[in-house]
């Protein structure tokens, strides 16, 4: 196999620093302009080896050692060439998430939990937007195995054959999030659309509604939902339920408009289960503008349990997943895969909780 010849920045020089050492030394010069790791080592009364461990390796060093060497670096102003000690150390410190979207909470409050809980032991997250459906997520996994992250965190299980090869082959650490499978590609956190779905049409029905209906994203997360929620109520002999889609993601718009098309087609339904928080909200809306009382006359039920979803008039019944939670799991199963740790949970369900309002 072909060596490459050593980088010049790690290079000894005469007075034994490397290149990367000197103030004017090309690789100082390239990436951090005259300011050295030695400066900073030296600023913050530490070894340039600490500074060193506080960028990549910060779980062996102390908060306080952390702090001391994070102000000399922001006093300084050095950057560091996190590509160098990638090479030298076999890590990139990078992991990539790939979700849908961040247009809503749904997903960016799991995001900034797992960015938190990485963030704390060195790691950055690079984030990949796939949209509904996963179109882009293949060309995404081309472009982010070239820079060969540490970890890669994917949305759903719902995989091209491609995709999983590639990621079999790669062996790299992978956590699918917000679905669960007992058998996912290396580790999952998430839970069940369709227990999730099932539970929704149990609630309903225990509320006296028998005339169900469903306004839902054609995305495959809301469509095992109301799979879930159709063989519940198929169960107890209820087997006519109108379902309308609506792209996703769902927005208050297409709520609304799934809502309308329910009704202008002849269903009189007494409940609507919906695909998230956002779409219940466009339900709501069209419901009484029409001048039907929620929840007299119809329940309406979302799934998320958004910000806005205890305030919406009335207040909306939902189902609450405890998407920071996910995060921080997530983020503390990609570590523990990738510093090999033998006791790992392959599969972890977090489960999910039907919430009560006023709306049913």
């Amino acid at each position: 196999m072909a060596r490459s010849a050593p980088a010049p920045s790690r290079r000894k020089t005469a007075d034994g620093k490397s290149a990367a050492e000197r103030p004017g030394g090309r690789a100082s010069s390239r990436s951090s302009g005259s300011v050295t790791l030695s400066d900073v080592a030296k600023l913050a009364g530490v070894s340039p080896i600490t500074v060193s461990r506080v960028l990549n390796r910060p779980e062996l060093v102390t908060q306080n050692t952390i702090d001391v060497v994070r102000e000399a670096i922001a006093r300084t102003g050095y950057v560091p060439n996190l590509l160098a000690g990638g090479l030298a150390s076999k890590r990139s410190r990078l992991v990539a998430a790939i979700v849908p979207t961040i247009a809503s909470s749904m997903f960016a409050e799991t995001v900034e939990a797992l960015t938190d809980k990485l963030g704390e032991s060195g790691y950055q997250v690079l984030l990949g937007l796939s949209g509904y459906p996963a179109i882009r997520e293949d060309g995404l996994l081309d472009a982010i195995l070239g820079r060969r992250p540490d970890g890669i965190l994917l949305t759903g299980i719902m995989h091209s054959p491609a995709t999983r090869q590639r990621l079999l082959a790669a062996g790299i650490p992978v956590v699918e999030i917000w679905d669960y499978t007992p058998t996912p590609i290396d580790t999952l956190v998430g839970f069940s659309h369709e227990k999730a779905g099932d539970a929704v049409a149990r609630h309903l029905l225990g509320k006296g509604r028998r005339r169900l209906a469903v306004v839902g994203a054609d995305d495959d997360r809301a469509i095992l939902r109301r799979n879930g929620f159709r063989a519940a109520l198929a169960g107890q002999g209820i087997t006519d339920v109108p379902a309308v889609t609506v792209p996703a993601p769902g927005t208050l718009r297409t709520g609304r408009d799934g809502m309308a098309r329910l009704l202008d087609g002849g269903a009189r339904p007494d409940a609507v289960f919906c695909s998230s928080d956002i779409v219940a909200q466009g339900v709501l809306a069209e419901a009484q503008s029409r001048g039907i009382s929620v929840p007299g006359d119809l329940a309406v039920m979302g799934f998320g349990d958004l910000d806005f979803a205890a305030y919406t008039f009335p207040a909306l019944s939902t189902v609450r997943i405890d998407r920071r939670a996910m995060g921080r799991i997530a983020a503390e199963t990609m570590l523990a895969r990738m510093e090999d740790r033998g006791d790992i949970e392959r599969v972890i369900d977090i489960g999910f909780e039907v919430i009560e309002r006023a709306s049913t």
